[in-house]
């Protein structure tokens, strides 16, 4: 049985944890007005009133807020590193989540050194093999050798029958260079 989805296992498991500390908070939250509504306030407002409970309900929104903006800069982290030698590899699985081929998300990664496209690569997908190993050998390969500035305004055709995942890769492509130019 073919699983379904794009393979993006490690993104579901970050969102996944993500989700499970606001789920957190939100049941602490709770439990703090259940436990002070048992003792007979008569509303959220009288509760709030008294001491350290609003102050409370105050860092516990911070932390939520402060949380959630800490888990999206972290998630954007991931998008350009930098290996060892000089290489930066951009990877476009986050970068272009919006961008479809024909079945689903086409996600690359892009090596550059030097300020040129070594190589993009694409990662797992859920296109139709048939057609997009068409695509990566006849176009993965027209960025490599190129200077980024001359690569982003390069025009690629796409291959016939499968010009969905063509340009699903062109945009793949187009995104992952000019994140690179803006944050290398």
């Amino acid at each position: 049985m073919r699983m379904q989805g794009n393979g993006n296992f490690g993104y579901r498991r970050r969102y996944f944890r993500s989700e499970i500390k606001i789920n957190a908070i939100y049941f602490v939250f709770l439990s703090l007005i259940r436990t002070f509504a048992h003792r007979n306030y008569s509303n959220i407002h009288t509760m709030m009133k008294k001491k350290g409970i609003k102050n409370l309900v105050c860092c516990s929104l911070l932390m939520a807020v402060v949380g959630t903006a800490a888990y999206a800069g972290k998630a954007q982290s991931n998008v350009i590193t930098k290996m060892a030698d000089g290489t930066y590899v951009v990877n476009t699985t986050t970068l272009a989540s919006d961008v479809k081929g024909y079945r689903s998300t086409t996600p690359l990664k892009i090596y550059i050194k030097n300020n040129k496209v070594e190589k993009v690569e694409a990662l797992k997908n859920q296109e139709t093999p048939k057609y997009f190993v068409r695509v990566k050998n006849a176009i993965l390969n027209k960025w490599n050798g190129k200077k980024v500035a001359k690569a982003m305004k390069q025009k690629v055709d796409g291959v016939t029958g499968a010009t969905m995942s063509s340009d699903a890769v062109k945009e793949n492509v187009k995104r992952g260079l000019d994140y690179y130019q803006k944050n290398k």
